[in-house]
């Protein structure tokens, strides 16, 4: 959907998870086979993962000043259910939480957000305002207020609008 790069570290993978469902056409890559092996995720497994990306989404949102796009579990509810470990570099002594061995998708997400917590990241991940969009993105503006996913499209058309609401 947008021409932006991938976020950094293991923020792809919450970018990516997030972005499986295109609100504009209702397209779910979890629906397939594929979309949901690219992730982990076992047929069984598939509504705690809508589950998790939806209140990923909701999170994303917030970081870029908007309300949910829809009632959802809070994300802390979710991830304070995931099996993370302190991982020790024996070279350097440097730790960092890790999922635990063969974690499921929700320990790689929990893992993934406090890593970009100590990296100052997090917050930077956001959602496009759009409401027919939502797609999660990585604000690499310089005052971090990035509104869209994509100047191009989504913004374009929001400020399309706004000019027609003015009469002109």
């Amino acid at each position: 959907m947008n021409e932006r790069s991938a976020a950094p570290g293991a923020l792809a993978l919450v970018e990516s998870l997030v972005n499986t469902l295109d609100l504009e056409s209702g397209a779910d890559a979890l629906d397939t086979e594929e979309g949901r092996g690219r992730f982990g995720i076992a047929e069984d497994g598939l509504e705690e993962a809508r589950e998790l990306r939806e209140s990923l989404r909701a999170v994303l949102l917030a970081h870029a000043g908007h309300r949910p796009h829809r009632a959802v579990t809070p994300l802390g509810e979710l991830l304070s259910r995931a099996p993370l470990y302190v991982a020790v570099d024996e070279r350097d002594g440097s730790a960092a939480l890790a999922p635990a061995p063969d974690g499921p998708l929700l320990s790689r997400v929990a893992a993934a957000v406090a890593e970009a917590l100590t990296e100052g990241t997090w917050m930077r991940l956001k959602a496009c305002e759009a409401e027919t969009c939502h797609w999660a993105y990585y604000d690499r503006s310089p005052a971090g207020r990035g509104r869209w996913c994509s100047m191009q499209v989504c913004g374009a058309r929001a400020k399309m609008r706004r000019y027609r609401a003015k009469g002109a």
